[in-house]
């Protein structure tokens, strides 16, 4: 299963793409520059580890809490590419794995799956 981790509620933009065994990651810094081409730095991320949004399977998002455009952003450009290419998604916070204290990006869709997290389902947490 190929996974795509899309994490922009925080300081940076990281971009994590599963394939089986191989983890790639990527940052970018969090500015609305970036926000407007999230996109495209999805696009180039997976272009540089040899694949495509064909070769995704699910998409996890972290939902926040964190940075309202960053949020917003990665959230709207998920639910386009479900619309679009219907990869389902994942819309996770670190705080729906309330039993662990240090959490790897590698790590999320498994505890989405552990601790159910709903597919398809966008409710984002941001900072007030």
């Amino acid at each position: 299963m190929n996974n795509l981790i899309i994490d922009a509620a925080r300081d940076k933009i990281i971009l994590t793409f599963i394939v089986g065994k191989n983890i790639y990651t990527c940052s970018h810094e969090n500015s609305k520059i970036n926000f407007e081409k999230l996109m495209l730095l999805i696009s180039d991320f997976l272009k540089s580890n040899k694949s495509s949004l064909d070769h995704i399977d699910a998409i996890y998002v972290n939902r926040g809490p964190g940075s309202f455009a960053g949020i917003r952003n990665s959230l709207s450009t998920i639910k386009a590419l479900f619309l679009t290419k219907n990869i389902d998604y994942y819309c996770f916070s670190f705080a729906d794995f309330k039993d662990f204290s240090v959490i790897e990006y590698v790590d999320v869709p498994k505890l989405c799956e552990k601790y159910k997290v709903k597919k398809n389902l966008i409710n984002p947490i941001y900072l007030s």
